[in-house]
């Protein structure tokens, strides 16, 4: 059975850019966003994934990936997915011996910026990057599928 253990981080500062690669532009979108799963397709310059991820709430769910033809990725983006897509550039570095993603966002999400690492296990220990914010693994409202239906855009100032 697959599954992902994630956990996600707001950024404290722009430091993490020091140790960033180039990053890579992706576009998202869901065809389901449903109480027990999402469906969504996403492109990352020529390639592109089918993924269905488990609706739990919480650092450890169920995640299956498949590839799929670009053509047929932006075909399903352009004619059936909800609206506003995910658009965001995701950049990747190595600290403390994990992998950190950090997310972009841009259009109806411009200004979130999330970083993300993911664990072989939940109670797995990591070291904290000094760049690092608060954890809002727990959050909904960071989830990709949920910023769809609530883009960052439309939140109230904090």
């Amino acid at each position: 059975m697959a599954r992902e253990v994630e956990r996600k981080f707001l950024i404290r500062d722009e430091s993490w850019r020091e140790h960033a690669d180039e990053g890579q532009r992706m576009r998202q979108g869901y065809l389901i966003g449903a109480a027990r799963a999402s469906i969504r397709v996403r492109t990352a310059g020529e390639q592109a994934w089918l993924n269905i991820k488990s609706a739990t709430l919480g650092v450890e769910r169920r995640e299956y990936e498949y590839p799929v033809p670009l053509a047929d990725a932006e075909e399903m983006l352009a004619e059936l997915c909800e609206r506003p897509l995910i658009e965001k550039v995701r950049y990747e570095l190595a600290w403390g011996g994990h992998t950190w993603e950090i997310d972009v966002f841009e259009g109806e999400n411009a200004g979130l910026i999330v970083a993300e690492i993911e664990l072989a296990d939940a109670e797995e220990a990591f070291e904290r990057p000094p760049w690092l914010g608060e954890e809002v693994s727990d959050d909904p409202r960071y989830y990709n599928v949920c910023l769809i239906h609530h883009p960052y855009s439309q939140w109230d100032a904090a």
